[in-house]
C-alpha cells in the first residue's frame, strides 16, 4: 500500500540521553582530526561506522569522500533527503579546548563536525523500529562546502534523483542554544570570487614620473569598487565587494611595477550582481586608461544564493515551533551575505535551511571561521531533533497533498 493511501501522523521524535552523550563523543572525535575539503576520510570512516551500527545502508566515496545512506520504511511514499557537510578549515586552533585540533593548521571553525554528529543523531531516531511509517530519507554527508562546492558534484553524482525536498541547517552563535532561526526566499548571497592584474611601470622610488605606479592604480581601484555600491546599487538590495588581498612590490624605495588584488562580490539579486560585475570591468577600462596601466579581471564564479521554498519554509517553522516553542523560533527578516552550496539541492527540489542557534554564556563575542570558534552543544540535540522531526512531517504533509488530489 502506498503512503499517499494511508493516514499519516507524524510524531514527535526525542533524543535520550545516552544518544546525546553518543552524538557529543562524535562530534568530539570530528573535531580533534579535521579534514580539509575532500580529504575527510577520516570522518567518513567515522560516519560509516556509526552507520554500520544502525543498520543503514549507504554508498560511500562519492565525489571522493561523500557518504550517502538511505533509510527505507515497509511503504514507498515521498522521498525526504537531509545534509550535513564535513569538511574543515585551514585555520589554527587557539589552545585551550580539552578536545583541540591534533592537525596542525587545520580546525573546525564553522561547526561542521557539529552538523555531522546532528545528521547522525537524526538517523539514530528514524532508524528505529517504527519511527519512519511511510517514505524514505536520504543522508547526505557531504565533503567541500567551504571549498570545492562539493554539493554540486554529488547533485551531478544524483544524489538528488527522486528526491521529493531537502532540509539541512548551520550552527550560529548569533542565536543561543536551544534556538532556530529561518527564512522564507533569498537566504545566503552569491560568492563570486575576483581577481585583478594590474600592470604598470617599476622605476626609482624617487623619480615617480619615469613609472606608472601600479599601487597607486590598486589603490584606486580598491576606493572605486566601493563607489560602485554606494551609488550603482540600490539601497533596498545587499550588495558588498571586499578586496581582502593586494600584493605590490617588495622594497621600499622602488615603485612596483606589477599588483594583484583578490577580493569577493555578494550579491542576493540577479540583476544587481550582472551589474556589479559590469561596473568593475569599466571602472577599470577606465581606470587603465587614465594611468596608462594594463588591467584584467577575472571574475570566478561562486555559489548561487540559497533560496528557501515556500512550503519547505512552512514545514520547518512548523516543525521547529512544535519541537522548542514559538518563543525559540525566529523568523528571519533579511538575508545572509555568506555562502552556502546547499543552494545546488534546491536548484533540483525545494527544501529549507535553517540556523541552529549555538551561543552559550561562555561564546559571546566568538564568530566562525576564527581560531576561538567553539559552541554550546545542546545545540547539537536541537539540530538532530529538528532534522529527525522535519523529514517525518514534510513525508507527512507531502503525502496529504497527494491523497487530496
Amino acid at each position: 500500500m502506498r503512503c499517499d493511501k494511508i493516514h499519516i501522523m507524524a510524531e514527535t521524535l526525542r533524543m535520550d540521553e545516552t544518544a546525546f552523550r553518543r552524538m557529543v563523543a562524535l562530534r568530539r572525535q570530528i573535531h580533534r582530526q579535521p579534514e580539509l575539503a575532500f580529504n575527510e576520510k577520516l570522518t567518513a570512516q567515522a560516519i560509516t561506522g556509526h552507520l554500520d551500527k544502525l543498520g543503514i545502508k549507504y554508498n560511500r566515496g562519492l565525489a571522493g569522500t561523500g557518504v550517502v545512506g538511505r533509510i527505507d520504511s515497509p511503504k514507498p511514499g515521498p522521498v525526504i533527503a537531509l545534509r550535513a557537510d564535513m569538511d574543515a578549515l585551514a585555520i589554527e586552533e587557539k589552545p585551550g579546548s580539552p578536545f583541540r585540533s591534533c592537525v596542525p593548521g587545520v580546525m573546525h571553525a564553522c561547526g561542521h563536525d557539529g552538523h555531522v554528529a546532528m545528521l547522525v543523531g537524526a538517523a539514530g531516531m528514524l532508524a528505529k523500529k517504527g519511527a519512519l511509517k511511510c517514505g524514505s530519507v536520504v543522508l547526505i554527508f557531504q565533503p567541500a562546502e567551504e571549498a570545492g562546492g562539493g554539493a554540486k558534484k554529488l547533485v551531478e553524482l544524483g544524489v538528488m534523483d527522486k528526491v521529493d525536498m531537502i532540509f539541512a541547517g548551520h550552527l550560529d552563535l548569533h542565536y543561543k542554544a536551544g534556538s532556530i532561526a529561518i527564512r522564507t526566499g533569498v537566504e545566503t548571497s552569491y560568492t563570486d570570487e575576483i581577481e585583478v592584474q594590474i600592470t604598470g611601470r617599476g622605476a626609482h622610488a624617487a623619480y615617480p614620473h619615469e613609472s606608472v605606479d601600479s599601487v597607486l592604480v590598486a589603490s584606486q581601484f580598491v576606493l572605486a569598487m566601493q563607489s560602485i555600491v554606494a551609488r550603482n546599487t540600490s539601497p533596498l538590495i545587499p550588495s558588498v565587494i571586499t578586496i581582502g588581498a593586494l600584493h605590490a612590490g617588495s622594497a621600499c624605495n622602488a615603485i612596483a611595477s606589477s599588483a594583484t588584488l583578490r577580493g569577493t562580490i555578494r550579491n542576493t539579486d540577479t540583476a544587481t550582481r550582472r551589474e556589479v560585475i559590469r561596473r568593475i570591468r569599466q571602472g577599470a577600462k577606465s581606470l587603465a586608461q587614465m594611468h596608462g596601466a594594463r588591467i584584467s579581471v577575472k571574475v570566478i564564479e561562486g555559489y548561487p544564493p540559497v533560496i528557501n521554498h515556500p512550503e519547505g519554509f512552512a514545514i520547518a517553522h512548523s516543525t521547529a515551533t512544535g519541537l522548542i516553542g514559538g518563543r525559540n523560533v525566529a523568523t528571519l527578516d533579511k538575508p545572509s551575505m555568506g555562502g552556502e552550496d546547499f543552494a545546488y539541492y534546491l536548484k533540483k527540489a525545494p527544501g529549507c535551511f535553517v540556523r541552529f542557534g549555538a551561543a552559550g554564556k561562555s561564546h559571546k563575542g566568538l564568530k566562525a571561521h576564527s581560531p576561538e570558534f567553539d559552541f554550546d552543544e545542546a545545540a547539537l540535540k536541537t539540530g538532530a531533533e529538528f532534522l529527525a522531526n522535519v523529514s517525518l512531517d514534510a513525508i507527512a504533509r507531502l503525502s496529504a497533498t497527494r491523497r487530496s488530489r
